[in-house]
């Protein structure tokens, strides 16, 4: 990868040499090797560690999860926020390992739509609950720095599981209650 980053600043007509470049090759492959992490772990994994038996059977509410990914089309991030939510059916998830279920699926070369729904089959699958419902409202630096050049316009995409899809009552509480994050 430090080969091919030497050749992108020869090819924009920058010197690699240059003292400021010298470690420029080592920092982005480091800097890549992080930010695409995702691929080398299994979400399955990281719910498994730190699910328990409960009877709630409320919903439970992750909402301002920050995530960075890039899009798969240009390599460019985009930069937003997670709500995440479900209602256990028998098990919950430790909380924190929600915001890593999203970091393992933004940290890899990404459409938001696809990353939406991969994290809502992630917590659907792994503990079977009566719903999951994920809405990412995320900027596209590739629509803000290049092509149509939208500056900060945002992108909203939803994955509805289970009741919060087939009951409109649920999918409105949900809706209300990440409402806030929308106006900041």
């Amino acid at each position: 990868m430090e080969n091919a980053v030497k050749q992108i600043l020869e090819h924009i007509g920058e010197d690699p040499s240059r003292e400021g470049l010298i470690d420029t090759p080592k920092r982005v492959t480091k800097a890549w090797e992080f930010m695409t992490s995702g691929y080398k772990e299994d979400p399955k994994e990281i719910i498994q560690k730190a699910l328990f038996t409960s009877t709630n059977d409320e919903m439970v509410v992750v909402k301002d999860i920050e995530l960075y990914s890039h899009c798969e089309h240009h390599m460019l991030p985009i930069i937003g926020k997670a709500h995440v939510a479900y209602i256990p059916d028998g098990k919950v998830i430790g909380l924190s390992k929600i915001p890593r279920v999203v970091d393992v699926f933004a940290r890899r070369l990404q459409i938001q739509e696809q990353l939406t729904e991969q994290i809502a089959d992630a917590i659907n699958e792994a503990i079977k609950p009566k719903g999951v419902a994920v809405v990412i409202d995320a900027r596209h630096m590739c629509m803000e720095m290049r092509g149509v050049q939208k500056i900060c316009s945002t992108t909203v995409t939803s994955a509805l599981r289970g009741i919060f899809k087939k009951e409109k009552k649920t999918k409105d509480e949900f809706l209300s209650i990440i409402s806030s994050s929308f106006n900041k």
